[in-house]
């Protein structure tokens, strides 16, 4: 039997370079195994880049046409799309697959569980938002015009996978836009924008069933292991975070908010400045808070300072996690953030 660890905690975001699901478990579980709370299936293959794959399966999509090409070379080279003209587009229409990769996963995780004697390991499903999902296939004015039917379709999911596995199942939320679109506002105006995109997050849970179990992933991006936007310090994640909890609806447990401190392929800052608005965070106790700060370009003694900064910072113990997914990394810088963490964990 394998318990958890008592101590401080890791987070794995989701994404591996590994070549199928049951390497993937297997790998985390022998890296991290003790300090999991959850535990995603990898999203190997064609899912380690998110949802490239989802959007670009819209290229056959009865009710969608083609405006801009894009390769996915950089965040300005990505396809457009747009609804047909004289066609609806409706959330029962469009699938983002996943539920199959759900079914798919779920039964490996189950036998590991079960091996390691570790019935308090929950399964973690990552759920990309549904403003993140039309604004990556529609655009900025699409997006804007045409969010329901992506939020009804990540509703559906989310209630056919907490059907097939209740409570064993935790979603995890996955907003970049929502970041990097409070982080670009000035200054004065990022508080109500962090408060106006909060209350769309909060109503994916507010429609999910009650009962669901939810964690929110903030990212600042990863395509090609480049970002979207820098922070000139954490203010818009510590505004977004705080929002997010205080819109959050009752009955839907939030049980982690993970923030990047990293920005990719930037290694976390070392400057105790950037990490001073941490000071205002309010979420509740009982949701942790993780640092998404392990990078393997900082070594184990700065990434320690930096560990009990953000303690002292926070009022509590943080647990530790990479930026974002490592499906971005090659597969030895994968494997190294995991022992990192482990390491972060029992110092």
């Amino acid at each position: 039997m394998t318990a958890l660890s008592p101590g401080r905690s890791a987070h794995l975001v989701g994404s591996t370079p590994f070549d199928t699901t049951a390497e993937a478990l297997d790998l985390a579980l022998s890296r991290l195994g003790p300090h999991l709370r959850s535990l995603p299936d990898g999203e190997t293959g064609e899912r380690r880049n998110w949802i490239i794959h989802i959007v670009e399966s819209f290229r056959q999509h009865p009710d969608l046409e083609v405006t801009r090409e894009g390769d996915w070379s950089d965040y300005d080279r990505t396809p457009t799309f747009r609804v047909r003209p004289g066609h609806r587009l409706g959330g029962e229409a469009l699938d983002f697959g996943h539920v199959a990769a759900f079914a798919a996963s779920y039964p490996l995780f189950r036998e590991r569980r079960e091996r390691l004697g570790r019935p308090d390991l929950a399964f973690q499903v990552g759920i990309p938002g549904d403003f993140d999902m039309a604004l990556f296939t529609l655009g900025p004015m699409g997006a804007l015009r045409r969010r329901r039917p992506f939020t009804d379709a990540t509703v559906s999911e989310i209630r056919r996978v907490f059907d097939a596995a209740g409570s064993d199942v935790i979603f995890q939320l996955e907003i970049p836009a929502e970041l990097v679109f409070v982080a670009r506002f000035p200054r004065f105006a990022q508080g109500l924008v962090a408060r106006m995109l909060a209350r769309g997050i909060a109503n994916i849970a507010r429609r999910a069933p009650a009962g669901a179990r939810f964690g929110i992933h903030l990212c600042v991006g990863d395509m090609n292991h480049r970002a979207l936007a820098k922070l000139r310090d954490v203010t818009p994640l510590v505004l977004l975070a705080n929002a997010i909890a205080a819109a959050w609806p009752t009955g839907r447990p939030l049980e982690f908010i993970h923030a990047p401190f990293a920005a990719a392929v930037v290694p976390p800052s070392n400057r105790a400045s950037f990490y001073a608005p941490l000071a205002r965070l309010h979420i509740a106790p009982a949701t942790r808070f993780i640092a998404g700060f392990v990078h393997e370009e900082r070594s184990l003694e700065e990434q320690l300072r930096l560990l009990a900064l953000l303690d002292a910072l926070v009022g509590r113990r943080v647990d530790v996690a990479t930026s974002c997914g490592l499906g971005r990394r090659e597969r030895d810088a994968a494997l190294a953030t995991m022992e990192r963490a482990a390491a972060l964990c029992e110092s």
